[in-house]
């Protein structure tokens, strides 16, 4: 009865197909590609590339990536599940983001627009002034005794510093660790001790809605016992005061004062490790994901090419913080690497009002957009008084990332953004992934809500528990059944747990295999649907249900802004659907109100995913990158610890889920 409980059956079929525009799709650069390969059909050319990956793969590398020294070997799978890349090559990532563009018809190019959150708070950073900052910083960080394979831990705002401060670690071989600058000094602490980190760089305070914070009295408190750090340097970004350690802080333009703006990239094995980025698991203490130079650089930039379709004439905005992979991947490295010209926004979507961000993409002429679930749901709550007061018309491409981009948003967020006709780049992927594995490209019809298809190039699939693939119509565990560039490379100094968590579940019966932890079905086109985490399932009367999709027929209710839904134990049931419900703007709430819900969701899913209760909320526990904390939001409604929140972004709203038994 294994394969039983791994499988979730579709509730809600769409129907909804949108085509892209002809121009569009003729434009981009996956389509060009496939033309020039004589690929009658996408389909076609998916299939080819992920049959033949590490041929592919191969010229992705060396289409993206300018190589010191020529691979030998494009995989060796010799000692899995420790997979390398590009062997007997050297390469460094600094070098590919900054110094060719800095040296070629780039180097006036802009790389950034930087926007700080005060209004008018603004300035253009060439490719050229890029390459002399991260060589100042990176001199200045070798003088200091920093190290090929020594820990540089960040803890700043979204200002050009932390861009500076990735690739100048990048530039001498040091590995950088980000640490979210909203995270408590706790989180900080636990993170500079585990990296044993020789350098923190971080800010005086930071801009949140209008008002400067201090930012780096946290780290003098996360530092009370991290003997590693020899150097905190400090960005003067606010002027508030702060203190300064004698002998171990140094402000930064101190710090890189008198240094040469020349520095030699240090040539690397594409092994060599690029960064540890710290993710939170189920329960337990971070996971340090470890990435290398060479694959990862190839994965960020052709994806950043072929599915959020940058090209040399567009200004990219990605609105992720680079605390988490999608601002390492999609602020940082792949339009980098690609010699794109992108915005970094330091504030609020909200600051001083919901048109900030419609704002600065009527004023730069954005063209590619990428967001979150959460954002657009934000929005479509206020109404559409703020974005009708922007020309959005440059808008050609729009995506989406952090969790299942619900149908309704998707709906609006193409309308209200995309002026009805720009394609939705839904995306899934993971910290551990590196870049996409699961998206549509510019070319493919799209259903509302869903990823549509794995990636060319990705061998990606979803299991039952037996390794069976499911059928469509069916879901399961997302599995990779081939390694692929961007993979990570292992556990900071934890083999074991990095075995365990993604490697020995198939290990018995298909070796090889990476299980994701997260679960997706398809639908009888091929579709898919992502669900959630493995755990994030409720189990009704007999049946499995995925929490996302119950919360998506919620939203599906014209009065229903965001929904959170778990599963209370139940002695007849097995579980009861228990619904924590935001409402629209304006919307009263009303008990009758409750009932309708339900009923409509009744209607959307059938009797088995009959919400039994609905609160309203004002809010629901939610992770930085937008993700709803099911599990936090289940303990505090069943009376029992919620354990650290300090990770969340809105940690307030735990207090506010009301206890049900």
């Amino acid at each position: 009865m294994k394969s039983d409980t791994a499988k979730t059956a579709v509730l809600q079929e769409e129907t909804r197909i949108f085509n892209t525009p002809q121009w569009i799709i003729e434009h981009s650069n996956s389509y060009q590609w496939m033309k020039n390969k004589g690929f009658k059909t996408e389909n076609e050319m998916r299939k080819w590339c992920s049959d033949n990956y590490i041929e592919f793969w191969d010229e992705m590398a060396r289409t993206f990536v300018d190589w010191f020294k020529p691979y030998t070997q494009i995989l060796d799978d010799s000692e899995k599940p420790h997979y390398k890349w590009f062997t007997g090559g050297k390469v460094n990532v600094a070098y590919n983001a900054v110094d060719r563009h800095a040296h070629s018809e780039k180097r006036n190019k802009v790389a950034y627009y930087f926007v700080g959150e005060p209004v008018g708070d603004a300035k253009a950073i060439t490719y050229y002034q890029l390459y002399r900052e991260v060589n100042r910083l990176a001199n200045a960080l070798k003088s200091v005794g920093v190290e090929k394979g020594d820990r540089v831990v960040t803890y700043l705002p979204m200002i050009p510093e932390q861009p500076i401060t990735m690739l100048a670690c990048a530039k001498i071989g040091a590995i950088h660790t980000l640490v979210f600058s909203g995270f408590s000094s706790g989180g900080l602490a636990s993170r500079v001790n585990d990296a044993e980190a020789k350098v923190v760089v971080t800010a005086d305070g930071f801009y949140r809605r209008g008002k400067p914070l201090p930012l780096k009295p946290n780290v003098d408190e996360a530092l009370k016992n991290s003997p590693s750090v020899k150097k905190v340097i400090v960005v003067k970004r606010t002027g508030v005061s702060v203190p300064m350690t004698e002998g171990r802080d140094v402000y930064y333009d101190d710090f890189v004062a008198g240094q040469s703006t020349k520095c030699e990239t240090v040539p690397l094995d594409p092994e060599d490790r690029l960064f540890i980025l710290y993710t939170s698991g189920t329960t337990g203490k971070p996971k340090g994901i470890e990435h290398a130079h060479g694959g990862y650089a190839v994965g960020a930039a052709q994806t950043t090419s072929w599915v959020l379709d940058v090209h040399d004439d567009d200004v990219y905005w990605c609105t992720a913080d680079a605390g988490w992979i999608t601002g390492h991947s999609y602020v940082i490295y792949g339009p980098l690497i690609l010699g794109a010209s992108s915005i970094l926004y330091e504030g609020s979507p909200d600051f001083p009002d919901l048109g900030r961000w419609w704002s600065i993409i009527e004023e730069y002429g954005v063209s590619v957009f990428y967001s979150a679930p959460t954002a657009v749901r934000m929005f479509m709550k206020s109404g559409e008084e703020f974005v009708k007061k922007y020309d959005l018309s440059s808008i050609r491409i729009l995506a989406s990332v952090g969790e299942p981009l619900n149908p309704e948003a998707y709906m609006w967020f193409r309308k209200n953004i995309g002026s009805d006709q720009a394609p939705i780049m839904d995306t899934w992927w993971q910290t551990e992934t590196g870049c996409h594995v699961v998206a549509p490209l510019a070319m493919t019809p799209e259903k509302p809500g869903s990823v549509c298809f794995p990636l060319p190039g990705m061998n990606t699939d979803i299991y039952d528990e037996d390794a069976n693939s499911v059928p469509l119509g069916y879901g399961g565990n997302i599995v990779q059944t081939a390694p692929w560039p961007s993979m990570l490379r292992a556990f900071f100094r934890d083999e074991i747990r990095y075995k365990k968590e993604y490697w020995d579940m198939y290990w018995q019966v298909k070796p090889g295999t990476y299980l994701a932890g997260d679960k997706a079905t398809r639908d009888k086109d091929g579709y898919w649907w992502i669900q959630g985490r493995i755990d994030d399932v409720l189990k009704v009367a007999g049946h499995r249900i995925s929490n996302a999709e119950v919360e998506s027929a919620a939203v599906s209710h014209p009065k229903v802004a965001e929904a959170a839904v778990i599963g209370e134990p139940d002695e007849v049931k097995g579980e009861k659907i228990v619904a924590f419900i935001i409402l629209k703007e304006g919307v009263v709430e009303e008990e009758s109100l409750k009932k309708d819900i339900s009923t409509h969701v009744r209607k959307v899913l059938g009797p088995v995913a009959y919400p039994d209760k609905v609160y309203f909320v004002k809010d629901v526990p939610k992770t930085r990158s937008g993700k709803i904390m099911r599990r936090v939001i289940k303990a505090k409604a069943l009376g029992k610890d919620t354990g650290d929140v300090s990770a969340l972004s809105n940690p307030e709203a735990v207090s506010s889920i009301p206890q049900i038994n």
